[in-house]
């Protein structure tokens, strides 16, 4: 019964690495310096989601400590936010 599922899975996870045609670039700064500055500043209750985008950056969602929605577009290289 367990077995059917074994492939779906498989499969899914196999295709994942294909899905991102881009990585960060090797000069990116690491993922934890850019939520540590995130942190510093601005008020987070939480973080919801972090993904890299092929177009060259990480997209943050954030939730302020006053219940506020921020979407941000960060550069990987330096860090800062992108006006877009």
């Amino acid at each position: 019964m367990k077995f059917r599922y074994i492939f779906p899975v498989a499969l899914a996870v196999s295709a994942a690495p294909a899905l991102a045609d881009r990585q960060p670039p090797a000069q990116a700064l690491p993922l934890s310096e850019i939520v540590t500055e995130l942190e510093h500043r601005f008020d987070i209750a939480w973080i919801d989601e972090i993904e890299w985008d092929d177009d060259g950056y990480w997209e943050v969602e954030l939730y302020a400590r006053d219940g506020s929605k921020i979407d941000l577009k960060i550069d990987p290289v330096t860090g800062a936010l992108r006006e877009d």
